[in-house]
């Protein structure tokens, strides 16, 4: 006799299986009567988690991210780099987090496009991901914390363009990180900390 789920168990088996359909047969594709049928539960079980499908979508898509960024933040906080060396990796564990997921977290953001709901849940993500990259690039630059944010968020705007083209195909992800290194030093170039222009 199989074990009944938890509450917590079950609602990260049917988030799996609704990153299993959007993965193989797009983000259009997953209702939450689809995600009942594929789980093998009731209808009742999966309105009873998300409600409806733009809370599912909403729910799949922070998932995601909660995931690129905590790989992000791994790869990021390990170990003492220089200007060049945080630069490179900053560029390359953003772009690696977009090539992980294989279009996953673009389809669905697409198919929430317009969503209230979206634009609320997309800024919250952004700013972390602005507190993250401050962060890590705050030993390497002499600006102030706001500048350095503003500078982060349009950074950002960039390689989350650049992870785009990449997922369509139009570049590899070396080529894209390699980009978005040269974009990230290029708007940083002028601010080094003297130690970090010693090592640029």
């Amino acid at each position: 006799m199989s074990r009944r789920l938890s509450r917590v168990q079950r609602r990260h088996q049917l988030l799996d299986t609704a990153l299993t359909i959007v993965r193989e047969e797009g983000a259009d594709r997953l209702t939450l009567g689809r995600l009942a049928a594929r789980a093998g539960i009731s209808k009742p079980v999966a309105y009873d988690h998300f409600g409806t499908r733009s809370t599912l979508l909403i729910e799949l898509y922070k998932s995601l991210d909660q995931a690129q960024a905590a790989a992000l933040k791994e790869a990021l906080t390990t170990g003492e780099r220089g200007i060049e060396e945080t630069i490179t990796a900053l560029a390359s564990a953003y772009i690696h987090c977009y090539a992980d997921t294989t279009g996953e977290w673009h389809a669905i953001g697409a198919a929430l496009a317009g969503s209230e709901e979206k634009e609320t849940v997309y800024q919250e993500l952004l700013d972390g991901y602005v507190r993250l990259f401050a962060a890590v690039l705050k030993p390497h630059v002499d600006l102030q914390q706001a500048e350095l944010e503003r500078r982060c968020i349009g950074l950002i705007g960039a390689g989350e363009a650049l992870s785009a083209v990449m997922v369509r195909g139009n570049c590899g992800e070396a080529e894209a990180a390699e980009t978005f290194a040269s974009l990230i030093r290029g708007g940083l170039r002028n601010s080094f900390s003297c130690r970090s222009d010693e090592e640029a």
